[in-house]
């Protein structure tokens, strides 16, 4: 994996970043022109988990129609101002989703799956998740 950052030779502290893939994303720290770095570890982490969760809730026959992971926060008081705890709330919707095969999906992407989760796990962060189920006609 690879990433080139670009600062955007403006006034603000901008960066364009580019993926190794070849995608682009703006960062800022307070133009509001794109999210912040420490935004973007949250976003990653949300983004493995829920693809974690997706796929092994699909491979389990599961009939879910919709889900969102809602990621929250805290960081230490003093710089360097790392995350101390990060909470994944999942809401799944679909028909005659199993609580259990839910519970498991996020278990197996929280021990198994999700580099993000473990890295960051690894690294001292407390990661804690929990879930709610929308049934759907």
């Amino acid at each position: 994996m690879s990433a080139s950052v670009t600062w955007l030779n403006n006034e603000a502290i901008n960066f364009e970043i580019v993926s190794g893939s070849g995608h682009k994303v703006i960062i800022d720290s307070a133009q509001e022109l794109g999210a912040r770095p420490m935004e973007l570890i949250l976003m990653g982490l949300g983004g493995c988990a829920s693809y974690d969760v997706v796929s092994i809730l699909k491979k389990s026959r599961q009939a879910i129609s919709d889900v969102r992971c809602e990621v929250s926060a805290c960081r230490a008081d003093s710089v360097p101002a790392v995350f101390t705890d990060i909470h994944l709330h999942f809401i799944v919707a679909g028909e005659n989703i199993k609580e259990s095969q839910v519970a498991k999906a996020i278990e197996l992407s929280a021990d198994k799956y999700c580099s993000a989760s473990k890295m960051l796990a690894d690294g001292g962060v407390n990661i804690t998740h929990d879930f709610e189920i929308v049934a759907t006609a």
